[in-house]
């Protein structure tokens, strides 16, 4: 590993030690590099700010995950792949916790959305065949993709990830059973009418 690496691998280690203990808002960069004893210099080599080091850690930890995992092109591969990914930030809810209460400029929330936003992108061209999404499209479901993991990451008793793909795959499904029907029964009714 790069003395790079090494350097802002425990400028992290540091800064989820800190985060551990306190909130986020209490953190500087001083206490960050005196846990790990590194000096200030050090930090912003690497670093703007202790905001993009909380990015570096998602950017590092989770695309590295995301990279190791094949999509996949089936629907029980897809949803394997999801678990995976719940599986990560459960497994780390008590950083992504402090993380996503971060507001303002530069928050984890804001760098979370952009990064699933060409994800989101390129699943809805390939869903419904169109080139690019509209930007409506892709907010609506950015946030509510944002907000599910918020709501379920914040809670005071985080269910287990297992238990929460559950009830997002059962109300996916549900949903999408109930408009086929619905779009069924309208067809039908609509034939019938002009027949």
């Amino acid at each position: 590993m790069a003395d790079s690496n090494i350097t802002k691998r425990a400028l992290a280690n540091s800064l989820k030690e800190l985060m551990a203990e306190q909130p986020f808002d209490k953190i500087n960069v001083a206490q960050i590099c005196e846990r790990c004893n590194m000096n200030r210099k050090s930090f912003y080599y690497h670093f703007k700010d202790k905001y993009d080091l909380v990015n570096w850690i998602f950017d590092t930890e989770f695309i590295m995950l995301l990279k190791k995992e094949h999509l996949g092109t089936k629907y029980q591969e897809r949803w394997a792949f999801i678990e995976k990914i719940n599986l990560y930030f459960y497994q780390n809810h008590a950083f992504y916790r402090k993380a996503l209460q971060i507001k303002g400029q530069n928050s984890f929330s804001d760098h979370f959305r952009e990064y699933i936003r060409p994800l989101l992108a390129e699943r809805i061209s390939w869903m419904f065949g169109a080139e690019r999404p509209d930007e409506f499209t892709l907010d609506f479901l950015a946030d509510a993709v944002i907000c599910a993991m918020e709501r379920w990451l914040l809670a005071r008793e985080c269910m287990p990830p297992e238990e929460f793909l559950k009830k997002i795959k059962t109300l996916t499904e549900e949903c999408a059973r109930f408009i086929c029907r619905e779009l069924y029964q309208a067809e039908q009714e609509s034939a019938q009418q002009n027949g």
